[in-house]
């Protein structure tokens, strides 16, 4: 396809590059000229950076909101995304600051976006053989490590979970109500666009860097177990009876099996094993707790759902 049908439409969208930063003072002034060069409007959040990023920012002709302190990635998110929504862009793309992402490519990000084909896009390294070779192996098995956990929660189509480099529409920003601080608001993002049925969709990128520095200010671990535990609770508050139930009842059957033991013990032999009597116990008792918890945020869920559907 030529790119003249897509650079009409854009002439009549209104476009917003917004880029989340945080002490980037060495790269965010070449990143605001190449994304200006593609669409004039750059719309930065300065999270309590320590350095001149804000002041370069500003020399580079973007449109800078400070905060006096770092609040974390998913914080700037959200904050640029209001800001989005309050300025009525069509189309907002994110993207990193540190140099990671091609400007270049923003064109290929939103068309689908253009042609009306999705409400986000995302921009993968993994969809071809010379982008997945791009990626260091031990960020690729950790990306594609949290992109699994991802796919639990039903987006089973997304081959990059944890990419910065995406689009949106301004009907999809409009239905993502986002809570997460840290870098879990990448899932969350996910997740909930998933659940307001938006039409999600992902486009080959090349990124850069990996060669000169780590791109990731955030420690993986931590990234790991903060993307891991959201994907855990938004499972738990989906599917409550599996999700807590299930477990629970895996429980009361090893109680069952350890008890029957107990009392086989008894039987043949008359020796009282505490032991396996305490395991049993505990077993049954983890079991109750679970299906317990189970009904009740199972009864919660429904009753806010109900409380929401009267409210429309």
């Amino acid at each position: 396809m030529t790119a003249s049908y897509p650079t009409e439409i854009q002439n009549q969208k209104k476009i917003l590059i917004v880029i989340p930063a945080f002490n980037e003072e060495e790269n965010i002034g070449e990143v605001i000229q190449k994304a200006k060069a593609m669409y004039p409007e750059v719309l930065v959040y300065d999270d309590g950076s320590v350095d001149n990023t804000a002041s370069i920012a500003e020399q580079n002709g973007a449109i800078v909101i400070k905060n006096n302190r770092n609040m974390g990635y998913g914080r700037a998110l959200s904050t640029l995304f209001q800001h989005a929504i309050i300025m009525n862009a069509d189309i907002v793309v994110t993207i990193d600051s540190d140099g990671q992402h091609d400007p270049n490519q923003i064109p290929r990000l939103i068309q689908p976006l253009l042609e009306n084909r999705a409400d986000m896009v995302i921009g993968s390294r993994f969809l071809t053989n010379d982008d997945k070779l791009n990626v260091p192996k031990y960020r690729s098995f950790g990306i594609k490590t949290i992109t699994r956990f991802t796919q639990a929660g039903c987006i089973d189509r997304i081959t990059d979970a944890t990419s910065g480099f995406r689009a949106y529409s301004l009907f999809a920003l409009s239905k993502l109500n986002l809570t997460e601080n840290g870098m879990a608001i990448s899932t969350e993002i996910l997740l909930k666009a998933n659940r307001c049925n938006l039409r999600i969709t992902e486009v080959p990128i090349t990124t850069k860097k990996y060669d000169i520095r780590d791109s990731s200010a955030h420690n993986p671990l931590r990234m790991g177990w903060s993307v891991t535990s959201h994907v855990l609770r938004f499972l738990s508050f989906k599917h409550p009876l599996l999700f807590y139930g299930i477990p629970g009842l895996i429980f009361l059957i090893c109680s069952a099996s350890f008890m029957y033991i107990a009392l086989d013990l008894f039987s043949t032999t008359r020796y009282v094993s505490t032991n396996v009597i305490i395991i049993s116990i505990g077993f049954a008792l983890l079991g109750i707790l679970l299906l317990a918890t189970s009904a009740i945020v199972y009864t919660i869920i429904t009753l806010f759902k109900e409380q929401i559907n009267n409210m429309r």
